[in-house]
């Protein structure tokens, strides 16, 4: 079984120039879904804690009003409540794949990270033999430097995939016994039984298989590259039975013998022209760099099988919907924070308690804990002439907090785009109906760029679902 660590170091670099962009996607996505005081500050003693605990030190609730949520499902829902736009894809592919199911979360996806990729592949599942569109998960997914936002630059590409070890060896073994076993000799640290401890639980974000070369418990590892190859060959043209066909330059001595031979028997020679062949190629390692299964690509114009978008791919740069909002929630989450923490000390104030009084068998401590009930009662001991424990309330002002709070709201919305009609309200009742679509268009204008982007993107997918439409009944020699 040939070796390729070359290439498993080229595609083992390329993720690794990622990390920056996986690191930034996951903080993205930690504040769309609610944990939004995770930030690392700096504390008095020069320690890194995380907002959140800065805040508990600080006698402060950590409060979460989670307004990118909002933005995002808004967004989300727009786009699902157009009529869907086919782009001439079969209506059975289009079935089969629930395009309209995985285009919106991969719209989500697109709105929280700037990424969209999408892999098409022809191949046989449980489902039966077609055309089959999947959603790729940005933390797998691999490209070398690319700027240009129709990915025409590309020459690297790939992505991690985990497969148990039956799979394994019914997609690479090629029905050969001597070749599964090799097959099973390099997994063998790695194929453990499925359901082994550790595996991720349902709904939890599952982050422990993404170490490049380590699978997930019970999976097997396998990295999927395809290159941009450059290959010479000769084009030849046979006139005696009107073929043409291309070989090697190790195969240039054989058909000079045929053409001799030719000669000799004065009929027609074979013709041969140099060309160097540019074209993408697919190999499937193993993580020891054994190379499991390689192909030139079979697909309509000889591409690879990904489409992606980055947004918006300024010097190469990607920068989400969801990053330009993030300075404004945190905003807004710390002055709920503080208004809260205002009304909660307006409303029980200070108690005076007089030292020679304190109850028999009290300590202070336990006069703080009593008196921070709602409903608690202090025992104490009175003196003649002397005042009785008594509380001191003064009114809260929260010096312009609640104002601060309404204006980071309106910037909120400026910050994205996404004004009040495109979130379902309207400044009256007595809108019309065509007053209030204008609005929505108007409104539309600061976020037309992002979605145009991600149509984009899915007329590029659909250009390459329709070429591979007559195919959809059977399996290709490129499936991996």
């Amino acid at each position: 079984m040939e070796q390729n660590m070359d290439l498993l170091a080229a595609a083992a670099s390329a993720y690794s120039s990622a990390a920056y962009l996986r690191k930034r996607r996951h903080r993205f996505k930690q504040f769309t879904y609610g944990a939004q005081w995770g930030d690392s500050v700096r504390d008095h003693d020069g320690r890194w804690v995380t907002e959140g605990e800065m805040a508990a030190r600080n006698g402060r609730v950590p409060m979460t009003n989670n307004m990118i949520r909002r933005l995002v499902k808004n967004i989300v829902g727009r786009f699902r409540s157009d009529p869907p736009v086919r782009g001439g894809v079969p209506d059975d592919i289009s079935a089969a794949n629930r395009l309209d199911e995985l285009d919106s979360r991969m719209l989500e996806e697109f709105l929280i990270s700037g990424c969209a990729i999408q892999r098409i592949c022809c191949e046989r599942r449980t489902a039966g033999s077609g055309v089959w569109v999947d959603n790729v998960d940005p933390r797998r997914f691999f490209v070398d430097r690319m700027s240009d936002p129709r990915a025409s630059d590309v020459e690297m590409v790939g992505m991690i995939r985990d497969m148990s070890l039956s799979e394994l060896l019914m997609r690479y073994s090629g029905g050969c016994g001597t070749r599964a076993g090799e097959i099973r000799s390099l997994y063998a640290s790695e194929a453990v039984p499925l359901g082994s401890a550790g595996t991720d639980a349902i709904g939890t974000e599952g982050g422990a298989g993404f170490d490049f070369l380590r699978g997930e418990p019970g999976r097997c590892r396998v990295i999927e590259v395809w290159t941009l190859d450059s290959v010479e060959r000769y084009l030849c043209h046979d006139p005696l039975d009107a073929t043409v066909y291309a070989v090697s330059p190790s195969q240039v001595a054989v058909l000079k013998r045929k053409n001799k031979g030719r000669r000799h028997r004065g009929q027609p020679e074979i013709s041969m022209k140099w060309e160097i062949k540019v074209g993408w190629k697919c190999r499937v390692l193993a993580p020891t760099g054994h190379i499991l299964y390689e192909q030139d690509s079979t697909l309509p114009g000889g591409t690879h099988p990904f489409v992606m978008k980055f947004y918006p791919l300024t010097d190469g740069e990607v920068h989400s919907f969801v990053e330009d909002v993030i300075d404004q929630q945190k905003y807004v989450n710390r002055l709920i924070t503080l208004i809260d923490n205002i009304m909660s000390s307006s409303a029980k104030g200070v108690l005076l308690f007089p030292e020679d009084q304190l109850g028999t068998g009290l300590q202070w401590n336990d006069v703080a804990q009593m008196w921070s009930a709602y409903d608690s009662i202090i025992p104490y001991r009175p003196r003649i002439g002397a005042p009785p424990p008594q509380q001191i309330v003064s009114h809260g002002a929260d010096a312009g907090a609640s104002e601060l709070l309404r204006l980071e709201m309106k910037l909120f919305e400026d910050v994205s785009g996404v004004a009040g009609v495109l979130q379902g309200r309207t400044e009256s009742g007595s809108t019309s109906a065509q007053l209030y679509e204008a609005q929505v268009r108007a409104a539309s204008a600061a976020i037309y760029d992002l979605l145009a982007s991600f149509a984009d993107f899915r007329a590029t997918r659909d250009r390459l679902l329709i070429a591979l439409a007559p195919h959809a009944g059977r399996t290709p020699g490129d499936d991996v």
